[in-house]
């Protein structure tokens, strides 16, 4: 009996029930749900298109070679195409230092717009389970909440919060009595991980410094996939949380842990009036701990929901909910250790 990354066998009880098609909602069937959300499952026509096995383990378009063998290079271990990955990485990256340090409100309007489509892919995987979530008052709570938060502070992202939820409560009335704890519950869990977040980045921006609190943001949180990502590949031996996220390790941890405070150390005394490397190894530790566990949050959610990624907008990488899991979580606390160590 081959037994999958939980230690449960295969096609147990704990995988999705196949659809017609042979997989939930018609989805390409997978042997082992945790494996195939990391891009390491042996599939029978495998998610991102490559040949998979049959359940007797032959390949089911022959030997590994060829075209077939260099594509499996390209990919890696993370089952992406790495180089594609940091083509498009680099180029949000680009974007981001560009947009900051030339006009800030230009960075406001492409959090927005990234903030907005990472919403509406959530949204659209809660539809795929029959959650429908009021869509028109939090896209407008998308887009108010970060501006009123950059013109005006933090009362005004109180108001627009709470002004949102009361839109959500009030507009899926309308729909009627069946499914409205569910489908509100669905909102106000948007406008708190979404909604929220995006005012609280507009707070970081705000001050005459922002610019450089805003890179500090980014870039510990972005030291943590890149540290966890190369310890993890060549030390990871032990895993996290094989039921959850099969393909985290304890070596990766560290690897993130070290990277995250290196990195937060140096830009906080280099960017900063005052800065201490002391406070940014602080924020860096704490990053490396939102960052993973935002990242094991969209992977629950996903198992939950039954895909792979949120999307398929940035090219290796998936959809833009995958990128900004890690970013969702960590800008709480960022946010809330600057104003501690550098009040505005």
């Amino acid at each position: 009996m081959r037994l999958d990354d939980a230690g449960e066998p295969a096609g147990s009880p704990d995988e999705p029930v196949a659809g017609p098609s042979g997989s939930p909602s018609g989805r390409t069937h997978v042997s082992s749900l945790d494996e195939a959300l990391d891009g390491t499952s042996e599939v029978t026509g495998s998610l991102d298109g490559t040949p998979g096995t049959d359940p007797g383990g032959a390949s089911l378009a022959g030997e590994s070679s060829g075209p077939g063998r260099a594509e499996a290079k390209r990919h890696g271990k993370t089952g992406r195409n790495l180089p594609l990955a940091i083509g498009v990485g680099s180029a949000l990256g680009a974007l981001v230092l560009l947009s900051l340090y030339t006009v800030k409100e230009i960075f406001l309007g492409v959090m927005v717009v990234f903030l907005f489509l990472g919403m509406r892919e959530l949204t659209e995987a809660f539809r795929s389970r029959d959650i429908q979530v009021p869509f028109i008052p939090l896209a407008t709570g998308m887009v108010a909440t970060p501006v009123v938060a950059y013109v005006w502070g933090s009362t005004a992202v109180i108001a627009s919060v709470s002004l949102t939820v009361l839109a959500v409560l009030m507009t899926r009335m309308t729909e009627g009595a069946d499914g409205y704890v569910r489908d509100v519950t669905a909102g106000l869990f948007v406008a708190g991980y979404l909604v929220l977040v995006g005012g609280l980045v507009a707070l970081t921006m705000r001050p005459d410094d922002g610019d450089h609190r805003i890179v500090i943001f980014i870039a510990t949180t972005v030291a943590s996939d890149i540290g966890g990502y190369f310890a993890g590949s060549f030390l990871g031996k032990h895993r996290m949380a094989p039921t959850i996220s099969p393909k985290k390790t304890w070596e990766g941890f560290t690897g993130s842990a070290l990277t995250c405070m290196l990195v937060g150390g140096w830009l906080v005394w280099w960017l900063l009036e005052d800065g201490r490397v002391w406070q940014g190894v602080l924020i860096g530790l704490a990053a490396v701990v939102t960052a993973t566990v935002g990242d094991l949050i969209e992977s629950m959610m996903k198992r939950d929901l039954g895909i792979k990624d949120m999307g398929t907008l940035l090219p290796g990488h998936g959809g833009v909910m995958d990128r900004l899991d890690s970013l969702v979580a960590t800008a709480p606390v960022v946010w809330l250790l600057l104003e501690l160590f550098h009040p505005t």
